[in-house]
């Protein structure tokens, strides 16, 4: 079945909420964000006030930041990076029934329940022929 899409939340969202649930402020947020090869800092405080302003023209983090807020954060990559894509790319991330796969279907809260339920069940039936043809 479909997602709640009431429950779709912007990257800005998500790092503000969960910034403010630890007591965090932007600095102390920024100096927790560490790249986990090098141990340095990888996500500059500025860059998290205008995500969370959600100012304009703002670039969308790349996979090093993502990783980087994820671990300030304390919070799994794929939140951030679903929340990322949908706040970005206008991307809404389907989670297929069997749980093995996770797919980003663009503008899915435009569709219909029904369309939404036959994109999923197509989805799902190609994960399983890939996986079949794997073994």
């Amino acid at each position: 079945m479909a997602e709640d899409q009431s429950a779709l939340r912007t990257l800005s969202e998500v790092v503000r909420e969960r910034r403010l649930s630890l007591g965090l402020s932007t600095r102390a947020l920024a100096d927790r964000c560490v790249d986990l090869e090098t141990g340095l800092a990888a996500v500059p405080r500025h860059y998290i006030e205008r995500l969370e302003g959600d100012a304009p023209n703002l670039t969308p983090p790349r996979l090093p930041v993502l990783e980087a807020l994820a671990v300030g954060l304390e919070l799994p990559l794929s939140v951030l990076q679903d929340a990322a894509g949908y706040q970005f790319h206008g991307t809404t991330t389907q989670h297929l029934p069997d749980g093995k796969a996770r797919v980003f279907v663009a503008e899915f809260e435009e569709f219909d329940e029904a369309e939404q339920e036959q994109i999923l069940a197509m989805l799902q039936a190609f994960a399983a022929a890939r996986r079949k043809k794997k073994d």
